[in-house]
């Protein structure tokens, strides 16, 4: 019995060490600057969101048939699979043709 007892509380601890491991290697990856948390990069936030004009395919910037527009996103293939739009916070948002967004880089990223 005395054994049992003292082996308990090193097993925690081990345990415990681990887990905090996990969760230091967490914060490294993620941060709130990048996170979708963070109301900048939200597609709650108006700026981000496709019923801003700005963002949506109903305007002719975004639009596919606009073979002009500079905004673009291509497949390996060459076919357009969406488009860009960058926020005036200065998220770049990725959308769709539908004017789902599917994506976002935070401001200052890559």
């Amino acid at each position: 019995m005395k054994n049992t007892s003292k082996a308990v509380p090193v097993v925690l601890l081990i345990l415990g060490g681990m887990a905090n491991a996990q969760v230091d290697s967490i914060g490294q990856s993620l941060n709130f600057h990048n996170s979708p948390m963070n109301y900048e990069n939200s597609p709650m936030n108006y700026n981000n969101s496709p019923m801003n004009y700005n963002n949506s395919p109903l305007n002719y910037q975004n639009s596919p048939l606009n073979f002009n527009a500079t905004n673009g996103v291509y497949d390996s293939g060459g076919n357009r699979v969406g488009y860009e739009t960058k926020s005036p916070s200065g998220v770049t948002n990725y959308f769709d043709n539908s004017g789902n967004r599917v994506g976002y880089s935070p401001k200052g990223g890559k």
